[in-house]
Parts: structure tokens; sequence; C-alpha cells
């Protein structure tokens, strides 16, 4: 702009002294202003000209040299920003949304699976696990022991006690936890379904024995650092619930805490199985079985863990009193993954 507004200026000067040689006196005659003028004139009308055709010249070049540069660095600024991405998280964080972060994601896994379909439906599945769970567990260990129900009333034979114990490490996301026994399986899923903050048990009814009472379940230990907590117990007919509170300060202190809590329910005899859930993310487990004080020939176990590593079979060697068999794993476990415990009794294996 600055060079075409010079080209005008000395254009219509030169026109001006053009004008002014032919009207100009005697005396101005003497003065060389109409070639001075058509040298300005010549001047302006050429340098607009010049700077037209050089200006697209130097457009050319100066497109030819970027694409010269973008050819040459293009894989090295490739290789920065992948780099920056997979060895930057807060980078990452700062520029991509959500939605940029699942897509990355999804073709990446589809890079490396061959298949774009397979890697988008395994990483949907596995982010709405991680992500709808409020908490995330570790070192968890599980006690179990089972013994004979000392009851005789009617209908309260063949059946086992099992007293359980977790143990686990884990930064509270809820000020409250529940403890929920029901005998409706409807209502049971409900609560499956809902937060980390609250634990459920389908309780089948067995001769008179409901799930509203103690014997069928029962919250009798519940601390957090070692520290008991009390518990408050609210029963009807075809239920109950233990409500503990964790405490508001622990949670937004949010660092890991130790919980332990323990409860007894009744196993039946007969069904030859225990099942245990994992019910948040976890991050290392150790279930036990101690059978001993049980008419209970032999038990195997089979764990229920999709995982590329090996779990570690525990079992009390023969010649020691005792028995005791489970399981352990040192990898992430993803929700309603478990450890299931078959049993055969005496009189079963003696036929």
């Amino acid at each position: 702009m600055k060079t075409v507004v010079v080209c005008i200026v000395l254009g219509v000067g030169g026109v001006g002294l053009l004008l002014l040689a032919r009207s100009a006196p005697t005396w101005a005659a003497l003065l060389p202003l109409s070639e001075l003028g058509g040298v300005l004139f010549g001047a302006g009308v050429l340098g607009i000209g010049l700077d037209g055709y050089l200006k697209r010249e130097n457009d050319e070049l100066a497109e030819r040299r970027l694409r010269q540069v973008l050819a040459d660095n293009t894989p090295a600024l490739r290789d920065a920003v992948i780099e920056g991405f997979a060895f930057q998280p807060d980078d990452l964080k700062r520029v991509a949304t959500p939605e940029l972060l699942d897509q990355v994601l999804r073709n990446s896994l589809a890079l490396r699976l061959g298949d774009a379909t397979f890697a988008g439906e395994l990483y949907d599945d596995l982010r709405d696990q991680a992500i709808r769970a409020a908490e995330r567990w570790q070192d968890v260990r599980v006690d179990i022991r089972l013994s004979m129900l000392s009851s005789a009333a009617s209908g309260r034979t063949g059946l086992y006690v099992a007293t359980i114990r977790w143990e686990y490490a884990v930064v509270p996301a809820f000020p409250v936890r529940r403890f929920v026994a029901v005998a409706d399986r409807d209502e049971y899923r409900e609560l499956a379904q809902e937060s980390a903050a609250t634990s459920a048990w389908y309780i089948r009814p067995k001769g008179n024995l409901a799930a509203g009472e103690r014997e069928a379940f029962e919250l009798v230990q519940f601390s957090v650092n070692g520290q008991a907590r009390p518990i408050r117990r609210t029963a009807r007919k075809d239920g109950q619930t233990y409500t503990v509170s964790l405490g508001e300060d622990v949670v937004r202190a949010a660092r890991p805490v130790t919980v332990a809590y323990t409860y007894r329910t009744v196993v039946s005899r007969d069904g030859h199985l225990l099942h245990i859930d994992v019910e948040q993310p976890t991050r290392g487990i150790s279930v036990e079985l101690d059978y001993s004080a049980t008419d209970i020939a032999y038990v195997k176990v089979v764990d229920f863990i999709a995982s590329s590593r090996k779990s570690r079979l525990i079992e009390t060697p023969e010649g020691i009193p005792g028995r005791v068999i489970g399981v352990q794993f040192d990898g992430w476990l993803m929700p309603r993954a478990g450890v299931a415990f078959v049993w055969v009794l005496h009189d079963s294996s003696a036929t």
C-alpha cells in the first residue's frame, strides 16, 4: 500500500509539473520542468507496474519456500506432536476435549489390534466401567471362614455361616457407606447398579430364615485406619440396611485410607458354591477361604479374571492343620470380576 501511494504521488506530481511547464512564464522556461515532470510521471506509472509484477514473483517464491520447509520438516513436526501426546499428558489435557481423547485412543487401539470395530467397542466398554467407578481399591484382602450354623431351629439346617472380612486401601469418594441385604431380586439388581457407597446382597429365603434377620446377614465391624466406626441398623420384613459414616473430613482430605469391615451371612450347604464379587476397579487382590470347621471334603477355586496375567493358587499343604484355599492376583480387576469356591461334601465324595 505504501508503494502504491508513493507511485500515485509521483505520477500526480509529474503531471502537475508537465502542466506547469506549458503555462509557466518565460523566466520559468529556464527550469527543466517538463523533463522533471516526465521523469516523475514515468517513475510513478512504472513503479505501480513493477510493484505488481514483483509482488506476484515474491508471493510465488514465498509459497515455494513454505512448501519446501513444510515438506522437509513435516516428519519432525509429526513426531514431535505424537511424542508430546504420548509422553506429556498435561500438554494433551490442555488442548484435547474428552471426545478428542476418546477418538485418539480408539484410533491408536485400532492400529494396534488391526480391527477398528473391535477396538472401538472394547475401548468404550472399558472407559465406561472405569469412568463410572467413583473409587479405585488397592491391595484388597478378603478372608472367608465357613462354619456350621449352630441353630437347630426348624428350617435352619443345611446352612453354613460365612464370616467375611474385607480390607483395602482407597481414597474415599463418599462420607457414608451402606450395606443392604434384600430378598427381592429386582431390588437387588437396582441396588447393585448404584455407586460405591452401597453394597448389596441377595438373601434367598431359606425355611423361616428371612433376609431381615441378623442371622441371615449382619455387619459386625467397620473401621477406617484401624479406628472403629459406629454401625446403625434398620430392618424390615424382607431386608435390612447397615449404615456407617466415614466422615466428611476423610473425604475432603482426599488421601488413601485403609478400610476394613466384617460381615456374617449364610450359605447353602447343598448349594456347593460361594462367589465373591469385586465392586470397584481393583488393583491387587488376595482371597482366602478357611473351611476347617465344616464337613466339606475339598474345595476347588475358579477365578473370573480377564487378564493376560496369571493368578496364583493358595492351598494348605497336606499334613498341616487347617484347610485353606485361595487365589492371589496382582493386576487390575474390573467390577463384577471375582472368585468362586466350589466344594464337595464328605457324604457326596463317598458316593
